[in-house]
């Protein structure tokens, strides 16, 4: 990886925008506010955090979480020197922040999925690694760049979310290590593990319960699935980050080899999550335009939930 250029584009840069994935997670909304901090803390410069979608309330604890935007807060004309697309498989992934990005001068790609086509001027992609935050992690170490409390606290929630509390099998010895250091520059991972994974709102929980107990098994109980309509949503009051969690539930099930969790986003439009133990569902998602990682991909289907939903499983069932 070309460090070097890393920190002499961002030196140059009198204009950066940090873009985090549509719909986003601990990994990707913390190694933002990591990057974000780091180029505060080194570079002396301000930079534009900008997502689409809720934030969940969990990660609100995240520093500088607060001034994050929404692509409609940004001046529609607005140039920037650099932007930085972190944890994002796929360009698309950024919605309706993508014209920002397109049109900036310089473009800086950080993921771990292997699915990305390495787009931008500059990669730094790391199949191999757990997080994201992971692959910054590096880049800050090989740059000598240490990390401060509030960048240790981000980059260890991507690396703690992504691996599922170090259960994944994305968590290796070079994993632990890492998050030890980030311990060591100041993170708390009690404090952390409580607001990722013990401060859950009522909603959630609910509508998580619900789905478990109507979860629907398939080819012996190998396939562990559940369709959440809107009117589900609409019982419970629920967000749409209150769908986290439940396809890995399933996982869980000791018969499961596959599982999916189907949302309904109209009636023409369904999004996908799906999980395994040792099948790679990468293969799944990618024949609907999406992609991810071996055990863990997702993808969206331009049909009504109903119909989206034969179409999983009959490509669930071509691989196992």
């Amino acid at each position: 990886m070309d460090f070097k250029s890393f920190k002499e584009t961002i030196e140059k840069a009198t204009s950066i925008i940090i873009f985090s994935h549509v719909n986003p997670d601990g990994d990707t909304l913390g190694t933002m506010c990591a990057l974000y901090k780091t180029i505060k803390n080194y570079f002396k410069k301000e930079a534009t955090m900008v997502t689409v979608g809720k934030i969940p309330d969990i990660y609100h604890f995240l520093p500088n979480i607060e001034i994050v935007k929404k692509p409609q807060d940004i001046d529609k004309e607005a140039l920037f020197d650099l932007a930085i697309a972190v944890d994002i498989a796929a360009k698309d992934r950024m919605s309706e922040a993508l014209p920002f990005f397109e049109k900036a001068k310089t473009k800086i790609n950080i993921d771990h999925h292997k699915t990305n086509n390495g787009y931008g001027d500059f990669t730094y992609i790391k199949p191999d690694a757990s997080c994201a935050g992971e692959v910054l992690f590096d880049i800050l170490e090989n740059l000598n760049l240490k990390p401060d409390k509030d960048v240790a606290t981000a980059l260890y929630t991507a690396v703690l979310t992504d691996t599922g509390c170090f259960r994944f099998e994305n968590t290796k010895a070079i994993t632990l290590q890492k998050a030890a250091k980030l311990v060591d520059y100041g993170a708390n991972p009690e404090t952390i593990a409580r607001y990722c994974y013990e401060s859950k709102p009522k909603a959630m929980v609910q509508l998580q319960a619900y789905s478990l107990l109507n979860a629907k098994f398939l080819e012996n109980n190998k396939i562990a699935y559940f369709c959440i309509k809107n009117s589900d949503m609409e019982k419970f009051n629920a967000q749409n980050d209150h769908t986290e969690g439940i396809v890995e539930a399933l996982r869980q099930i000791n018969s499961t080899e596959i599982s999916f969790v189907l949302k309904e986003v109209d009636e023409n439009t369904t999004k996908c999550s799906l999980r395994s133990k040792t099948k790679d569902v990468s293969r799944i998602a990618s024949v609907f335009g999406g992609g991810g990682h071996t055990f863990a991909a997702g993808c969206t289907i331009k049909k009504p939930i109903n119909i989206a939903c034969d179409k999983i499983i009959e490509e669930v069932k071509k691989i196992l």
